[in-house]
């Protein structure tokens, strides 16, 4: 039986001369697989279509799009993730759910080898290995562009010498990865990372400069998964979905940072995640009111190792698995409603409600009918001190 390599496929340039290069490489066949997270563009049968035309003897296409809203973007809102306290990991989301889907594909058609387009230069190439290797470590890896020296301009002659049907005559200046958590930007004169982004860089937001009317919304959650937007019982998909028109019509989510990569090279990114950073906003917030002060204290630790973990390609290892139980139990209690202004390029909490709220008015007030026994805190305050105390009048004896 001759070998059969499944390809992670786009139906852009790079994956589409990838079939028959790789065809021709390895003498086998070559099964295309592509995987809608919420990207936009074409529909899925047109890529098909191409991946055939372009010689695959197989071509997948999946509509992962409420998959990756269930599965993948709210245990990231759950987790609070942001890399470096400001990445939603739009990308790094996005790449466990497509390997699940090429080793499906691979189990389903006899694949022995597994292709991606990553570069040796990003983490996208470990996230996809990692994944690889956890769910079918049997499969061979293929990475034309990093293992074959595979550049753009290579590409580009191959299909025209084989006349592929791909328009090889447009170039964008950037490098764009984008899905329904959000839109990266890269290369082009943002390498430069003295020059500020253009407007032309961006799609899921307009300017925030622009003068609008606010928007107000209100999200309802419900063990920490959103349920429902103005009152409208909705998919986490659909939710999302109207999110990223409503908070990128304000400008809301535009991420410009120098960001360390796996690899340990420094890259500046241009990130858009208007949903995404709306509802880890009101995320936080609702956790603020329903999570206990202890619990939300050492949280914050496990959602910062949480980011890291997915940044790093390890959605399938053994710690990250832990820490989702972890977190899912910290969920039980996040439920109610936010309210949220959306306008400047800004997501403000104006309200909070929930049935498992741990704040008391009454306690909490200055006013009339205040419950708190004010007596009770100069005993309080003393036990509290009393260690710090007793260090420092130890370092005054042995000054002395």
């Amino acid at each position: 039986m001759s070998e059969r390599v499944v390809l992670a496929y786009s139906g852009g340039l790079d994956t589409s001369v990838a079939i028959p290069y790789l065809a021709e490489r390895t003498g086998g066949e070559v099964v295309a697989v592509a995987v809608d997270v919420g990207q936009g563009g074409e529909d899925l049968e047109a890529i098909r279509k191409r991946a055939l035309a372009c010689g695959a003897a197989e071509a997948v296409v999946v509509d992962a799009r409420e998959e990756f809203a269930a599965d993948f973007c709210v245990p990231a809102l759950q987790a609070n993730a942001l890399y470096m306290d400001r990445y939603p990991l739009l990308s790094a989301l996005s790449r466990p759910l497509i390997v699940k889907h090429l080793v499906a594909a691979a189990e389903r058609f006899g694949g022995t080898a597994v292709a991606h387009g990553c570069t040796g230069k990003g983490n996208d190439q470990v996230r996809f290995e990692a994944g690889l290797s956890a769910l079918n470590p049997g499969l061979k890896v293929i990475a034309p562009a990093r293992d074959f020296a595979w550049t753009r301009d290579k590409a580009i002659e191959y299909a025209e010498s084989r006349g592929l049907p791909i328009d090889v005559s447009s170039k964008s200046p950037y490098s764009i990865d984008q899905n329904l958590w959000g839109r990266a930007v890269e290369t082009g004169f943002l390498e430069d990372i003295w020059n500020g982004p253009v407007e032309d860089v961006y799609d899921y937001t307009a300017d925030p400069a622009v003068q609008r009317d606010p928007d107000e919304v209100v999200i309802t959650f419900r063990s920490g998964v959103p349920v429902a937007l103005d009152g409208r019982e909705l998919t986490p998909f659909q939710l999302i979905d109207e999110l990223n028109r409503r908070a990128g019509a304000q400008g809301v989510g535009r991420i410009d940072m120098v960001e360390d990569r796996l690899v340990g090279i420094k890259s500046r990114e241009v990130y858009e995640a208007p949903a995404a950073i709306a509802l880890i906003t009101a995320h936080m917030e609702l956790e603020n009111v329903t999570v206990e002060r202890d619990l939300a204290r050492f949280k914050r630790g496990v959602d910062q190792r949480w980011g890291e973990l997915v940044y790093d390609g390890l959605w399938f290892s053994p710690l990250k698995h832990a820490l989702d139980a972890f977190i899912a139990e910290s969920q039980k209690h996040v439920s109610g409603d936010i309210r949220m202004t959306l306008h400047g390029g800004r997501a403000v909490v104006t309200g909070r409600r929930s049935d498992s709220s741990l704040y008391s008015h009454s306690l909490a007030t200055y006013d009339t009918g205040d419950t708190f026994d004010q007596s009770l805190a100069r005993g309080f305050v003393e036990l509290f001190s009393l260690p710090s105390k007793m260090s420092a009048a130890r370092d005054r004896r042995t000054r002395d």
